[in-house]
């Protein structure tokens, strides 16, 4: 059994309502969920939700919401795994055998269905905990520097002032749109970001935090400029 869980509680402050804001033209939630239907991957695609505005959006679109999640998971401290957890265990509780389940954030226009599908053949074919979307940094971050409380800037790594940017080791970053994991890594809440995980190489231009409203509008002006290209 193979199951996506959307986490989506309704106390984002640094964008109200990010969840379920309007994002070109859809609930931003909508797209996780489209992506995460017709991917065709999963038996049952829910969100887990401490709210129930986007418990109402979410089912309207074609998520399961079978769950509120309790307010001990929903503050502002608590990790995805943790959740995630939870949500495997509910279907436990109710007599179901997750073997995979797929984390798939709420606020990732740009995932695709491919991603998702690819995704579960990574980690199927591998053998990992975990695969998970990443993307690379588009400068060397040997060479990144540091403002000072002086107004100045300082390097994190001096020795680094001289090297090229060709002869440095290739970084790569979380790219924040979901993590496919096997439900007994779920449940023990093993590390995500390890050796037992493997990346899904996602390019640049589909990945864009989304934390503040410049990311919002920044990430509006890039989704709206790939449907152009279309």
């Amino acid at each position: 059994m193979k199951i996506a869980v959307i986490p989506a509680r309704g106390g984002s402050k640094r964008i109200p309502r990010k969840n379920i804001k309007e994002f070109c033209g859809k609930p931003m939630i909508t797209w996780s969920i489209e992506a995460a239907l017709q991917s065709g991957c999963f038996d049952r695609i829910v969100v887990s939700t401490d709210d129930t505005e986007i418990a109402e959006v979410a089912q309207r679109f074609g998520a399961e919401v079978p769950f509120m999640r309790p307010a001990e998971l929903s503050d502002d401290h608590t990790g995805t795994t943790a959740v995630i957890r939870h949500a495997t265990e509910w279907f436990i509780e109710q007599g179901q055998q997750p073997e995979q389940v797929c984390c798939i954030y709420a606020t990732a226009p740009f995932i695709s269905p491919e991603d998702i599908q690819r995704g579960l053949e990574i980690l199927t074919a591998t053998g990992s905990d975990y695969a998970f979307s990443v993307t690379s940094y588009p400068f060397p971050i040997q060479r990144a520097i540091r403002l000072t409380p002086h107004g100045r800037v300082e390097m994190f790594n001096p020795k680094e002032f001289n090297s090229r940017s060709q002869d440095l080791e290739d970084a790569y970053h979380d790219a924040g749109q979901f993590y496919w994991g096997c439900a007994s890594a779920w449940l023990s809440e093993k590390k995500i970001f390890s050796s037992a995980a493997s990346p899904v190489l996602l390019p640049r231009y589909r990945v864009q935090d989304i934390d503040t409203m410049e990311d919002w509008q920044r990430a509006e002006l890039m989704f709206k400029s790939m449907q152009e290209l279309k």
